[in-house]
């Protein structure tokens, strides 16, 4: 090991379980190599330049970034898999340990100011699909009204969780592809007054004066271009919105410590929740350093539902609490 710059896995030649039926097609390679790269792009001029043989990419640069000599040579080959796992949720996370976002009409306001549509044409190349469940892409993701069985699981917290739980689940509105849908936002500016937020020439300011500012934290210069267009509609709404980017160290730093008011993250779950999912949604992991819940949330509905999914007794009592989980998880718009 090269610490910062690189690691090798040499693969054991004598190993007792080589021959067993759970390892026949895997640990092909006698040597496996992975090198660290502080920055995407580098690590993706690396691999056209051939000094990496092997990468997975997720990006949207997928639209445009392969037409490199190696690639028409047919040096490189591309392909795609399907993948019919739980792809979690994908997205901006707001910290709502921070009194400007404690309001859920504040944080849905924010949200209704990013145009995924146009966002997604020119700098996704039409290659993305807007997550919004915690669940995406699995059985346990909620939609449309609460069936029977979620309803009599929800009726529990009656009181306890905002009332649009009880009717369609919350989904993210369709813009006009403009990049300023006028109807989204106004529909934010009216959120924001309920809110308590006053207008004040062309910034919004609380009750004590102080204004509406938001820091989007990111570690890659590449988020700049999808944050940038998303703050510009903000600054229309008169929230002061700015995108500032750290070097890899000071960024895990400020996510261990919970200092930041907006970051951007993806959470993959397993088929089958445990008791992992404590450590993104609960209420003891909201004040504990370094955990996965971002956003804070500390909602003892929240937690009551956790516990019923990771204790239901069948597939479909987990589902059926994973999805009444997930309608209270979006209502919350953390």
């Amino acid at each position: 090991m090269d610490v910062g710059r690189s690691i090798e896995y040499d693969r054991v030649e004598n190993w007792w379980a080589r021959d067993l039926p759970v390892s026949r097609g895997a640990y092909n390679f006698d040597r496996l190599r992975i090198e660290f790269y502080r920055e995407r792009d580098i690590a993706f001029e690396a691999f056209k330049k051939g000094n990496l043989t092997f990468r997975e990419d997720s990006s949207p640069d997928l639209g445009t970034g392969y037409d490199f000599p190696a690639m028409r040579q047919k040096r490189v080959i591309k392909t795609t898999y399907p993948d019919g796992r739980p792809s979690g949720a994908q997205g901006w996370f707001f910290n709502t340990r921070r009194k400007k976002f404690a309001d859920p009409r504040t944080r849905e306001a924010i949200g209704l100011a990013f145009d995924f549509e146009w966002t997604n044409e020119p700098l996704f190349y039409g290659l993305y699909t807007r997550t919004n469940s915690f669940f995406e892409n699995s059985p346990m993701k909620a939609m449309g009204k609460p069936s029977p069985e979620e309803l009599k699981l929800l009726e529990l917290f009656r009181g306890q969780v905002p009332d649009e739980v009880f009717g369609e689940v919350w989904t993210a509105p369709v813009s006009d592809g403009s990049g300023r849908d006028r109807k989204l936002l106004g529909r934010a500016n009216a959120l924001l007054t309920k809110a308590g937020w006053i207008r004040q020439g062309k910034q919004l300011i609380d009750e004590n004066g102080q204004p509406l500012t938001i820091e989007f934290l990111a570690n890659s210069p590449s988020f700049e271009r999808i944050v940038q267009p998303f703050a510009n509609a903000l600054i229309r709404l008169g929230i002061d919105a700015r995108f500032r980017l750290v070097d890899p160290s000071q960024y895990q730093a400020r996510l261990n410590n919970f200092d930041f008011d907006v970051t951007s993250r993806r959470y993959a779950l397993a088929a089958t929740p445990g008791e992992a999912i404590r450590e993104f949604w609960g209420i003891r992991s909201a004040t504990t350093a370094v955990s996965s819940n971002l956003a804070g949330i500390a909602s003892p509905a929240i937690d009551a539902l956790i516990e019923k999914v990771i204790h239901a007794t069948s597939r479909k009592q987990m589902t059926i609490a994973a999805r009444a989980l997930d309608r209270g998880l979006r209502a919350g718009h953390y």
